[in-house]
C-alpha cells in the first residue's frame, strides 16, 4: 500500500492533462508542457479536475513505481502551472557570476573563468553578482542545474568559501591550532 500513491492529485484551472497510447503523459498549463511516460504496470486515471494513479498488479516493481509516478505527475502539473525556483549564493572574495548570452560565467578560483551552458527551457538570472536564480518548469533540469553549478566549488568548512543553496548551513571547522 503506497501513501504517496493512493493520494490524488487535484489539477488547478487552465491545466490539461492527457493520457496517451502506451502511457505517455502530456501536461499543458500556462507557463508551458512536460511530457512523461509512466513505468510499466502504473496507470493514469483522468476525471474532470482530478487525477488518480494506480497499479496495474501487485508485484514488487509496480508497488515501488506506484508513489514514484504518482510524485513526478504531480511535479508536472506544478511545473506547468507554478513553476520551480532555485536559489545559489556565492561567497568568497572576488568569486562572481554572470549570465552571457546561453552561458553562466562563473569566476570562482580557478585560473579561467567556468563558463556551463544554460538549457533553453530555463530562465538564469544574477543579481549583485554573487545570487544566482535559477527558473522553469521541469523540477528535475532545475534542481540538476542548481546541482551542477554548485559542484564547480562546493562551500568549504574552514573559511566558508564557495556556491552554496540559498540558506544553506555550512559547518565551520576549526583551523590548525599553534601548541
Amino acid at each position: 500500500m503506497s501513501r504517496v500513491g493512493n493520494k490524488t492529485i487535484v489539477l488547478p484551472s487552465k491545466v490539461s492533462v492527457k493520457a496517451g497510447a502506451a502511457g505517455l503523459v502530456t501536461v499543458e498549463g500556462p507557463k508551458g508542457k512536460l511530457e512523461w511516460t509512466l513505468p510499466a504496470g502504473v496507470n493514469l486515471e483522468v476525471r474532470e479536475s482530478v487525477l488518480a494513479v494506480t497499479r496495474t498488479s501487485e508485484d514488487r516493481r509496480s508497488r515501488a513505481m506506484h508513489g514514484t509516478a504518482r510524485a513526478i505527475i504531480n511535479n508536472l502539473v506544478k511545473g506547468v502551472s507554478d513553476g520551480f525556483t532555485k536559489s545559489l549564493e556565492i561567497q568568497g572574495t572576488g568569486f562572481r557570476a554572470a549570465v552571457k548570452g546561453d552561458k553562466l560565467d562563473l569566476s570562482v578560483g580557478k585560473s579561467h573563468p567556468v563558463l556551463h551552458p544554460i538549457p533553453a527551457t530555463l530562465q538564469v538570472t544574477v543579481t549583485d553578482n554573487t545570487k544566482i536564480r535559477v527558473d522553469g518548469i521541469d523540477r528535475q533540469l532545475v534542481g540538476q542545474f542548481a546541482a551542477d553549478v554548485r559542484s564547480y566549488y562546493p562551500p568549504e568548512p574552514y573559511k566558508g568559501k564557495g556556491i552554496r543553496y540559498a540558506g544553506e548551513q555550512v559547518r565551520r571547522k576549526a583551523g590548525k591550532s599553534v601548541q
